[in-house]
């Protein structure tokens, strides 16, 4: 695996390293040690996955408040999309900056993500699936959102056909 600092503290990029044979290629996406020796949290106490039907949908911005907070590795495994992230620590020399990056099922890259951040997406295909690996389970009481077009951020989505829950689309502004 490549593992490559985002813009961001402590978020990563990290991109499959292919052993291509006749048959395809092999790759390794998550390892424990590697992942440790970067002082990166290993838990995985659930998976998910998201399926999008539409192009131009928006899920988030979307994080889990302490003490549930959680490290999401977020990659795309059917279609594409927008992947934003944005550093909600206080104390981070990064606060309330964001970034984006185009995860798809073609360049299987992936996104990790620590706690304290919020997390969004937009669908740049039809029929678009992301997959999680989350280090804290879902608490429902801990659940919270930004807005997605906060002024507060100025996040530049690439599309602008949008198809938002009614739930998203009424988080509130950061303060």
């Amino acid at each position: 695996m490549l593992i490559t600092a985002t813009s961001l503290q402590d978020a990563y990029l990290i991109e499959p390293e292919r052993r291509n044979d006749e048959r395809g290629f092999f790759a390794r996406t998550w390892c424990k040690k590697e992942f440790e020796a970067l002082g990166l949290d290993t838990t995985i106490a659930q998976c998910n996955i998201s399926y999008n039907a539409k192009k131009g949908t928006l899920r988030g911005l979307h994080y889990q408040a302490q003490p549930h907070e959680e490290v999401k590795l977020v990659r795309c495994t059917a279609g594409a999309i927008y992947d934003v992230i944005v550093d909600l620590r206080p104390s981070s020399p990064t606060f309330k900056r964001w970034e984006s990056f185009e995860l798809s099922s073609a360049n299987r890259l992936a996104l990790y993500i620590p706690a304290g951040f919020a997390h969004g997406f937009q669908t740049l295909a039809d029929e678009t699936e992301v997959f999680y690996q989350m280090s804290e389970f879902y608490h429902p009481e801990s659940a919270r959102g930004l807005r997605f077009d906060d002024p507060a951020f100025g996040i530049s989505w690439p599309l602008s056909e949008i198809v938002i829950s009614e739930k998203d689309s009424i988080h509130p502004d950061f303060i």
